[in-house]
């Protein structure tokens, strides 16, 4: 099915190359949506409807969620709306495959990079055909990718203290605009150290597995999972150690949990 899933994506990458698109506030200016989003979403759920009768799916656009299968996509059309619609190269599609609850396949294709990251359970993670794994590089030596939950602007101190805290740990800062992107390049070894206040499952469900299948480690406030259905603090490393003094500073800062139900 994996190649099935990866020749489905590409196609619908053609629908976000084109230059000709409109671009539409969700929830104020730094939530966008384009007409590519909503083109690419509509493709991706009728063609993995067909692939999958009566599968589920749980996507980012039009609040698109049907939860009647063992068998649920989880899907963002566009990954880094803001840098698709600015024309910077950091933005993909983000197809995942759970079945009751656990994930089993990810694709993750970024066509700007050329870079097509997939992964299956238990059969190791890929970027354009090609193994990847995580650096070894302990903490003091990591980069950190991060953001100052943008859609969510009262959390921003919140962030900054934690970022703080983790930045004067690890070895310097780096901010890409799209969860996907930044988790795979956590997969693949280039940075080591990522943390997000508040994501979505269809921003991190494919390149969570990836991440999971090239040996990283990837937690929500509680330590465990980040979840498929609701939205998740998410801390990643590539070691475990790294992931434990991450998962400490957030502590800290909120001992309580998250600060947000929805």
């Amino acid at each position: 099915m994996l190649e099935q899933v990866v020749q489905i994506v590409k196609e619908a990458s053609a629908l976000m190359v084109s230059d000709h698109f409109t671009v539409i506030q969700k929830d104020g200016l730094a939530n966008l949506v384009t007409s590519s989003d909503l083109a690419v979403q509509h493709f991706l759920t009728e063609r993995l409807s067909a692939l999958l009768p009566g599968c589920g799916f749980i996507c980012e656009e039009e609040d698109f969620r049907v939860l009647s299968s063992d068998d649920v996509w989880i899907i963002d059309p566009i990954d880094g709306t803001c840098n698709y619609a600015r024309g910077i190269a950091d933005c993909c599609i983000s197809v995942a495959l759970a079945h009751k609850g656990a994930l089993q396949l990810g694709v993750v294709y970024s066509p700007r990079r050329d870079e097509l990251y997939t992964a299956e359970l238990g059969k190791g993670a890929f970027c354009n055909d090609h193994p990847i794994h995580v650096s070894d590089r302990p903490l003091a030596d990591g980069l950190f990718c991060t953001a100052m939950s943008t859609y969510r602007k009262e959390y921003a101190k919140a962030c900054s203290d934690i970022i703080y805290d983790i930045y004067m740990q690890s070895n310097d800062l780096r901010r890409w605009g799209s969860a996907a992107v930044e988790l795979c390049l956590l997969a693949s070894g280039v940075i080591e150290l990522y943390f997000e206040m508040r994501l979505q499952p269809w921003d991190y469900a494919a390149a969570m597995l990836i991440l999971h299948e090239a040996g990283g480690r990837i937690a929500s406030w509680g330590g465990g999972a980040p979840s498929l259905v609701r939205p998740s603090l998410v801390i990643a490393a590539n070691r475990a150690d790294s992931l434990g003094a991450m998962l400490a500073v957030v502590h800290c800062h909120l001992p309580e949990g998250v600060p947000y139900k929805d």
